[in-house]
């Protein structure tokens, strides 16, 4: 936490037993995003690299025994076949709870169901809808920009996020990074650069607002140029290049999210073009990339602004990206699916007030308890206007608080 205790102690002197035990009280915040019990981890049936990773995940992650579960898929060049992967889908959903909201798939390739990228495969069902023959719009996905911590329970969607990598090696310091990341509350920087490809910075009308909003928590960097090089303070970086340069020379945050727009990205593990691949081994923690021809429309890929707006509000790095996606029916999410790295909390005593700061708190009303011994009381109702990010607790303290957003 952010506050000496024994500082706090010796300057107010007010602070109840449970301070003075070198305990700050512990606070449970408002849910906002899917948890390690609700994702389930698939790996591939006779492939002992997949279930290895899966089990790596699932224990450094906490996740249940249950939630592990093998699929028996196929692949010639990195392509399920749809009738095939229907009927595999169908068995695997049976045996799943319906808390499970989310998949983390434990291997690289296959890559592809038919015309959908294999992510959104799982999370749809194999549906045309989904597909462009020629360069269309698609369907759009319920998901995106909603603010469901419960994808599947709210639109029977269960998002997924490939734990991609050439080797396990790869794949377990890909979910170590995740890990580490979490509460990290980084003040890395964006990078936004509109490069010399005209057709592959579409996204560059999306840039000045990112600039506005964020540039209280980061650095924000709006470039025209097409390399980034010799970096070391990335936490954003979305670019528009069929191969991008440089990679070797960046150091990333942990939870870094970095893809770039062009038409194959998606392609796993090795692409005519830059394999999304290619940024996990540079050090960021996800990516997105089209797995088929998607054509320029800025709706099939990331919008940065939505992406790092879920992410700072306490989505879980397949969440954020997600709900990034208008029509991500042709794309694949690759990375750790669980790193939250705004997820937290931190605590500040001022003017005798115990203050909760966390960047899952936004606008809306909140009910505070306090969880002392016996049925829990209310320690406070609040009302949080634009840009506000604390709650200030009065005296005396409890040892544990738990904080619910209201409904207006």
């Amino acid at each position: 936490m952010s506050v000496s205790l024994r500082l706090v102690s010796l300057l107010l002197g007010f602070l109840p037993a449970f301070c003075a035990a070198s305990m700050m009280p512990a606070i449970e915040l408002p849910v906002s995003g899917i948890s390690a019990s609700q994702l389930a981890v698939v790996y591939l049936q006779a492939d002992p690299q997949s279930e290895k990773i899966a089990r790596y995940y699932a224990a450094k992650r906490d996740i249940p025994e249950k939630n592990i579960i093998s699929i028996a898929l196929r692949a010639e060049n990195g392509v399920v076949q749809p009738a095939r992967f229907a009927v595999q889908k169908k068995l695997l959903d049976a045996r799943l709870g319906q808390n499970i909201q989310a998949y983390a798939l434990a291997w690289t390739s296959p890559y592809r169901v038919g015309c959908m990228g294999i992510t959104a495969a799982f999370a749809f069902g194999f549906d045309t809808a989904y597909c462009s023959n020629g360069c269309k719009r698609t369907r759009s996905s319920p998901y995106y920009n909603s603010g469901s911590t419960r994808p599947y329970h709210d639109f029977s969607v269960r998002p997924a996020m490939l734990l991609a990598g050439e080797s396990f090696d790869e794949v377990a310091a890909l979910i170590d990074r995740g890990i580490s990341a979490d509460d990290s509350q980084p003040r890395g920087a964006v990078y936004l650069l509109q490069t010399s490809d005209a057709a592959r910075s579409v996204r560059k009308i999306l840039f000045p607002a990112i600039a506005q909003s964020f540039r209280k928590w980061h650095r924000v960097h709006l470039l025209k140029q097409d390399t980034l090089q010799n970096t070391s303070d990335i936490l954003f970086y979305f670019t528009g290049l069929a191969n991008v340069q440089g990679l070797d020379s960046l150091h990333f945050f942990p939870g870094a999210m970095a893809d770039h727009l062009t038409s194959y990205g998606g392609q796993l593990p090795h692409s005519s073009q830059m394999s999304a691949l290619a940024w996990l081994q540079a050090g960021a923690t996800g990516s997105y990339g089209t797995a088929l021809e998607p054509c320029a429309f800025v709706q099939k890929f990331p919008n940065p602004y939505l992406a790092i707006w879920h992410y700072r509000s306490g989505a879980s790095l397949l969440e954020a990206y997600w709900k990034s996606v208008q029509m991500p029916g042709q794309g694949n999410f690759i990375g750790e699916p669980l790193a939250a790295p705004f997820r937290g909390y931190r605590l500040r005593m001022q003017d005798r007030k115990l203050f909760i700061e966390s960047p899952v708190f936004f606008t809306g009303r909140y009910r505070v308890y306090a969880l002392d011994a016996g049925l829990p009381r209310v320690a406070g109702d609040f009302r949080l206007r634009a840009g506000e990010k604390s709650i200030a607790l009065e005296p005396p303290f409890s040892a544990a608080y738990r904080v619910e957003r209201l409904r207006d």
